[in-house]
C-alpha cells in the first residue's frame, strides 16, 4: 500500500496555513480598494496627487475629475444601495434563523431516535464486528455541524453584499480615470469575497473536523457522518439567500425596465426611476450574497461527500490521516493557484481598452485551472499512498493515487469546458447572442423563439462534459472519484467567485454613473465592464450547476452506501414512481420561483406607474421619487414569497423518506438530478444571451448593432421585453435548481440512518 509522503504534522500545518493566506490576502485586496477615496475632500500633503485617490484630479480635467458635488453623490448613492440591502439581509436572516434553529431540533430528534436515544455503544454500520459511538453522539454533532454550515454560509452571504456595497461608488469613480482602473478595483473586490468564502470554508471545516476527532477517536465512520451535518447547513440557507434574493433583484428589475424604459423612454437607471435604487440593491443580495452562499454550499457538500467516503474506505479503516483530508488538501492549494491567479488581473497585466476586459477574465479561468491541475498532481503524488483501497457499494475497489488525479483533473477541465461553452451562447461577441438581437427585428415574439431555442442548445455540450467526467471518474474510484471530480471543478472557487462578484459590482457602478449624472463617456465604460461582467455572471453560474451535478451524484452514492441499499433498480416500481415524481420536482419549484418574481414585479411597476402618474415634476426631474416604497415592496414580497419553494425542497426528502423508504427516496433524487441540470443550464443562458442581446442593441459597437438600434427603437424595444422574461430565468428559477438538486441529496445522507430504520412506513402497512 505505501504510506503518504507528506506526514500527518504537515498536513496539520497545510491546511490552516493556506486558509490564512488566504483571508490575508483578501484583506490586503480590501485594503487597496479602500483608498479610492468616497469623500471630496483634497489631501493638502505633498504626495497627494500621487496615486489612487482622489487627488489625481489633474489627469482629466475635461471629465471634471474635480467635481465635488459627483463624489458625494456617488457616496450617498452608495450609502442608500448599501442600508438597503443591509436591512434586507437581516430581515431575511431573522426568519431564516428561527428555520435553522427549528430543522436542528428536527435533526436531533429524528437521528437520535435511530436507537431510541441510547448512549451506549453500537455495533458500526459497515462493520458489525467493532463497536462505535452511540447514535445519539451522531445526532448532537450533526446539529452542531449543520448550525455551523448555517452560519458560516450566512456570514460568507453577508460579507460578500458588504464588500461589493463598498466597491461599487468606488469602481466608477475609478472609471474617470480610464477602463483599467475601473476594472482593477471591481476585479479586486470580487477577489476579496472570493478568497474570504473560500479559506473560511476550509477553515471552519478542518476546526470543526478537530473538534469532534477528540470525541470521535477512532470512530472516522461516525466522525464524518456527523460532519455531512456542515454541508446541509450551508445548502439549506443558500437555498433561501438565492430565492429570497433572486425574487427581491427580479421584482425591482422588471418594474423599473418595463415602466422606465419601455413605457417612459428613460435609461436604465435614471435616478427619476422609483425602482432604481431597489434594482441597485437587488443586484447585491440576489447575485452577491446568493450566489457566495451557492458555492459555499457546493463547497461544503462535495467535501463532506468525499470525506463520508473515504471514511470508510481504506483510509479511513486504516486511520490515514493525510489521505483522509485529501479533500481539503486540494482545497488549500486551491487557495494558493487563485492567489497567483489574482495577480496575472491586477499586477502582471494591464488593461489598457475595453476588448481588453472579457479576455482578461477569460484568461482568469484557463491560468487557476492549468495551475490547478500542476498542484493537483503534486498533492495526489505527496498526500496520497500509492495505492489504496475505495468502498464501492459494500466491496472495496484498488486505487492508484495516479487515478484519483485524473479525476480530479477530469472535473477541473470539465469545469472550464462548461465556463467556454456557457460564454460562447451568452456573449454578444459570437453569433448565437448576435442571432438572438438580430431575430428583434420582427419583434418580440421572435426574439423569444430564438432566445429559447438558444437556451435548450447550450444544453449539449456541458451535459456530455458532466457525462463523461462522470464515467471516468466513477471508473477509476467509483463515487469517491466523483466527488473529488466535485472538488476539482470548486478548486478555484476563489477565482471563480471573483469573475462572478465582479459582474453585480460593475452592474451597480454604472447605475452609480447614471445616477450621480456623470458623463456619457464613463457610462460606456461602466457599460462595457458590465457586459463582460454578465457573460461571467453566466460562466459562474455554469460552474454552479455543473458542480452541483458531480455534488449531487456523490451525495446520492454516500446516501446509498448510508442506506444499505445494494442496487438501485429502476425497474421495481418503488423506484420508478420516485424517479417520475423528482423529475417533476424542479418544473414544480421554477414554476413557483418564476410566479413569485411575477407577482413581486406586478405591485412594483403599479407602484413605479402610480409615482410618474401622481408625483408632479418626477419626469422633469424636479421632483423626487419615493424610493423606499420600492424597496419595501421587494423586501417583503421576497421574504414571503421565498417560504413555499424552500418549505418544496426541504420536506421531499423527508416525506419520501418517512412515508415511502429509501428506495424511493434514491428514486426521487436520481430523476430531480437528471431533470434539474438541464433546466438550470437553459434557463440560465437564455436569461443570459436576452441580456447581452440587449446590450449588444445598445452598445452600439459594429455595423450590425447599429442597424438594429439606437436606444429605444422597436427593436431595443423587443429586446427589453425578451431581457425582461430572462430575468427571472438566469437569476431566480435557474440558480436556485442547482441548490435544489444538491440540498434534497445531502439531506437525504443526513437523515439516511432514520430512514433506514423507520422510513417506508406506507409500505410497511399494506
Amino acid at each position: 500500500m505505501g504510506a503518504a509522503i507528506l506526514p500527518d504534522l504537515g498536513t496539520e500545518i497545510l491546511i490552516p496555513v493556506c486558509a490564512v493566506i488566504g483571508i490575508a490576502f483578501a484583506l490586503f485586496q480590501w485594503f487597496l480598494v479602500s483608498k479610492v477615496k468616497l469623500s471630496a475632500v483634497r489631501d493638502a500633503s505633498p504626495n497627494a496627487a500621487a496615486k489612487n485617490g482622489y487627488n489625481d484630479y489633474l489627469i482629466e480635467e475635461e471629465e471634471g475629475i474635480n467635481d465635488h458635488n459627483v463624489v458625494v453623490k456617488c457616496a450617498e448613492i452608495q450609502n442608500a444601495i448599501s442600508e438597503g440591502a443591509t436591512s434586507f439581509l437581516f430581515t431575511e436572516y431573522k426568519y431564516v434563523g428561527i428555520f435553522m434553529v427549528a430543522f436542528a431540533i428536527l435533526i436531533f430528534l429524528f437521528l437520535g431516535s435511530v436507537e431510541g436515544f441510547s448512549t451506549s455503544p453500537q455495533p458500526c454500520t459497515y462493520d458489525k464486528t467493532k463497536t462505535c459511538k452511540p447514535a445519539l453522539a451522531t445526532a448532537i454533532f450533526s446539529t452542531v455541524s449543520f448550525l455551523l454550515g448555517g452560519v458560516t454560509s450566512l456570514v460568507s452571504g453577508f460579507l460578500g453584499m458588504k464588500i461589493a456595497t463598498y466597491a461599487n461608488a468606488r469602481t466608477t469613480l475609478e472609471a474617470r480615470k480610464g477602463v483599467g482602473k475601473a476594472f482593477i478595483t471591481a476585479f479586486r473586490s470580487g477577489a476579496v469575497m472570493g478568497f474570504l468564502l473560500a479559506a473560511n470554508g476550509l477553515l471552519v471545516l478542518y476546526i470543526a473536523i478537530n473538534l469532534f476527532k477528540i470525541y470521535y477517536g477512532d470512530d472516522w465512520g461516525g466522525l464524518f457522518e456527523a460532519i455531512t451535518g456542515y454541508g446541509l447547513g450551508g445548502s439549506s440557507m443558500a437555498l433561501f439567500g438565492r430565492v429570497g434574493g433572486g425574487i427581491y433583484t427580479k421584482a425591482a428589475d422588471v418594474g423599473a425596465d418595463l415602466v422606465g424604459k419601455v413605457e417612459r423612454n428613460i435609461p436604465e437607471d435614471d435616478p427619476r426611476n422609483p425602482a432604481v435604487i431597489a434594482d441597485n440593491v437587488g443586484d447585491n443580495v440576489g447575485d452577491i450574497a446568493g450566489m457566495g452562499s451557492d458555492l459555499f454550499g457546493s463547497y461544503a457538500e462535495s467535501s463532506c461527500a468525499a470525506l463520508v467516503v473515504a471514511s470508510i474506505s481504506s483510509f479511513g479503516l486504516n486511520h490515514e490521516f493525510t489521505a483522509m483530508l485529501y479533500p481539503l488538501i486540494v482545497s488549500s492549494v486551491g487557495i494558493l493557484v487563485c492567489l497567483l491567479t489574482t495577480l496575472f488581473a491586477t499586477d502582471f497585466f494591464e488593461i489598457k481598452a475595453v476588448k481588453e476586459i472579457e479576455p482578461a477574465l477569460k484568461k482568469q479561468l484557463v491560468i487557476s485551472t492549468v495551475l490547478m491541475t500542476i498542484g493537483v498532481a503534486v498533492v495526489s503524488f505527496v498526500a496520497l499512498p500509492t495505492s489504496f483501497t475505495i468502498f464501492n457499494f459494500g466491496v472495496q475497489k484498488d486505487v492508484k493515487s495516479w487515478q484519483l488525479f485524473l479525476c480530479v483533473a477530469v472535473g477541473l477541465w470539465a469545469g472550464l469546458i462548461i465556463g467556454f461553452v456557457t460564454e460562447y451562447y451568452t456573449s454578444n461577441a459570437y453569433s448565437p447572442v448576435q442571432d438572438v438581437a438580430d431575430s428583434c427585428r420582427t419583434g418580440a415574439a421572435t426574439n423569444v423563439i430564438f432566445g429559447l431555442a438558444l437556451g435548450y442548445k447550450s444544453v449539449i455540450i456541458p451535459i456530455f462534459a458532466i457525462a463523461i467526467s462522470i464515467f471516468v471518474s466513477f471508473t477509476f474510484a467509483a463515487m469517491y472519484g466523483i466527488a473529488v471530480a466535485a472538488l476539482g471543478m470548486l478548486s478555484t472557487i476563489a477565482t471563480g467567485l471573483a469573475i462572478d462578484a465582479y459582474g453585480p459590482i460593475s452592474d451597480n457602478a454604472g447605475g452609480i454613473a447614471e445616477m450621480a449624472g456623470m458623463s456619457h463617456r464613463i457610462r460606456e465604460r461602466t457599460d462595457a465592464l458590465d457586459a463582460a461582467g454578465n457573460t461571467t455572471a453566466a460562466i459562474g453560474k455554469g460552474f454552479a450547476i455543473g458542480s452541483a451535478a458531480l455534488v449531487s451524484l456523490a451525495l446520492f452514492g454516500a446516501f446509498v452506501s448510508r442506506a444499505s441499499i445494494t442496487t438501485v433498480d429502476v425497474l421495481t416500481p418503488k423506484v420508478f414512481i420516485g424517479l417520475i415524481v423528482g423529475a417533476m420536482l424542479p418544473y414544480w419549484f421554477s414554476a413557483m420561483t418564476m410566479k413569485s418574481v411575477g407577482s413581486a414585479a406586478l405591485k412594483m411597476v403599479e407602484e413605479v406607474r402610480r409615482q410618474f402618474n401622481t408625483i408632479p415634476g418626477l419626469m422633469e426631474g424636479t421632483a423626487k421619487p419615493d424610493y423606499a416604497t420600492c424597496v419595501k415592496i421587494s423586501t417583503d414580497a421576497s421574504i414571503k414569497e421565498m417560504i413555499p419553494p424552500g418549505a418544496l425542497v426541504m420536506l421531499t426528502p423527508l416525506v419520501v423518506g418517512i412515508l415511502f423508504g429509501v428506495e424511493t427516496l434514491s428514486g426521487v433524487l436520481a430523476g430531480s438530478l437528471v431533470s434539474g441540470v438541464q433546466i438550470a443550464i437553459s434557463a440560465s443562458n437564455t436569461g443570459g444571451a436576452w441580456d447581452n442581446a440587449k446590450k449588444y442593441i445598445e452598445a452600439g459597437a459594429s455595423e450590425h448593432a447599429r442597424s438594429l438600434g439606437p436606444k429605444g427603437s422597436d427593436c431595443h424595444k423587443a429586446a427589453v421585453i425578451g431581457d425582461t422574461i430572462g430575468d427571472p430565468l438566469k437569476d431566480t428559477s435557474g440558480p436556485s435548481l442547482n441548490i435544489l438538486i444538491k440540498l434534497m441529496a445531502v439531506e437525504s445522507l443526513v437523515f439516511a440512518p432514520f430512514f433506514a430504520t423507520h422510513g417506508g412506513l406506507l409500505f410497511k402497512i399494506f
